[in-house]
């Protein structure tokens, strides 16, 4: 959190009262554990979320939700979660009522309409892949064009392309470490402190920090 705390404080500056947070993501340690280190985190601009976890009724939480925040960890296990509980419906309808939607690496996986460029290993199966469906490009997150020396595997550009060879209608908006998408007003803003990459099936072109995608 320590480069994006003043960024996520400005966007729910409105809106700090009933943060819920969503820690679905969290596999190894505890739904208590993750909501402390984000508590932890963000103490220092001036926020606390509510660990959703701990509510007794979650729809009713995310009906009386000022903000969603949504941690990272497995997509998998986060949408399976929010799966099983019936609560992806609930949150779309928040976040389209005008809550404001924080997510980072899962949590920024399950914005798109699919979880289908996760890095993540899927180590439990979800109802299935489809997510949050808040914006209509696929988010891969943490994107990176490095190749470790003597891997042999495909590497992430390699990934993402076969999965728009399979999906020849989609884009996939790849986002570095210390970058983000701000949604405001209709509008999808690429933000952050280097350059992006927004694939399709034909091509793929540079984003520039502030480029309205």
């Amino acid at each position: 959190m320590q480069w994006c705390k003043s960024i996520i404080a400005f966007a729910v500056a409105k809106n700090v009262k009933e943060i819920v947070f969503i820690p679905y993501a969290a596999v190894g340690f505890s739904y208590a554990e993750y909501t402390t280190k984000v508590n932890n985190a963000m103490a220092e601009v001036g926020i606390k979320v509510t660990n959703i976890d701990d509510c007794e009724n979650e729809i009713e939480a995310l009906q009386n939700a000022s903000a969603i925040f949504v941690g990272g960890g497995n997509t998998f296990h986060l949408l399976k979660t929010l799966q099983d509980k019936d609560l992806i419906e609930h949150i779309r309808t928040k976040v389209n009522e005008g809550a404001p939607y924080v997510g980072w690496s899962a949590g920024s996986n399950i914005a798109s309409p699919t979880i289908c460029t996760t890095n993540d290993m899927p180590i439990v199966e979800p109802q299935s892949f489809n997510a949050l469906n808040l914006i209509a490009d696929q988010i891969n997150p943490h994107y990176t064009d490095k190749i470790v020396a003597n891997h042999g595997g495909e590497s992430r550009a390699q990934r993402l392309n076969e999965y728009l060879a399979a999906n020849q209608d989609k884009r996939v908006v790849c986002l570095p470490e210390s970058t983000y998408l701000e949604v405001s007003e209709g509008k999808i803003i690429y933000r952050g402190n280097r350059n992006g990459i927004l694939l399709n099936y034909t091509s793929s072109e540079t984003l520039l920090p502030n480029a309205i995608i």
